[in-house]
């Protein structure tokens, strides 16, 4: 009995993340606004952390994603639109979209970005046909701990991650099972 009445919960949730996801899609940015908003937040990361600013010096590409949006009830799901920088400029754009079912709650925004250290990394990113998180090139999330003793020296793997500018709150910040596809914007 209390599975029947579980799935009449469910329904609506996941009605609402699906609904919720799909007008983010249909509402995408103009490859100007992405362009604005990851220049804004890429400063801002290199404000805060001298790190993500020394990394940027020797990494072949960086991928960011300044606004990715998360929510969930126990159906929870994340999407978020970015552009990767090669020498400092836009060579191309990128969506990341997650779904999860579980014992969560809530809702938040983040954003983050991801350093290519590698040829391979960069590579990997630009041809897969939607690269999933965890498959593929290695990848180590940095935090505050991690940023104050790290530098480019001791850089060693093929990708280096980091959040900034999050608001809300939702337990869990990451993007391991995370999906990211090459979008193209309007202009």
């Amino acid at each position: 009995m209390k599975r029947k009445y579980l799935d009449y919960f469910m329904l609506p949730i996941a009605t609402a993340v699906i609904l919720l996801f799909s007008s983010l899609t249909a509402t995408a940015d103009t490859a100007a606004e992405i362009d604005r908003d990851a220049d804004n937040a890429i400063q801002k990361l290199y404000a805060s952390s001298p790190a993500a600013k020394e990394l940027s010096k020797v990494a072949k590409g960086v991928l960011v994603f300044p606004k990715v949006i998360k929510g969930g009830l126990i159906v929870g799901g994340q999407y978020g639109e970015g552009a990767l920088r090669v020498g400092g400029k836009s060579a191309g754009y990128f969506e990341t979209v997650a779904a999860s079912y579980g014992l969560q709650a809530g809702a938040q925004s983040f954003g983050y970005a991801m350093f290519m250290m590698t040829d391979d990394a960069l590579k990997y990113l630009e041809e897969s046909d939607g690269w999933e998180v965890g498959v593929g090139p290695s990848l180590v999330v940095v935090d505050e701990g991690m940023a104050k003793s790290f530098t480019t020296t001791t850089a060693k793997d093929d990708i280096y991650v980091f959040f900034f500018d999050q608001e809300g709150l939702m337990a869990g910040l990451g993007i391991q099972g995370s999906k990211i596809s090459r979008i193209t914007p309007d202009k």
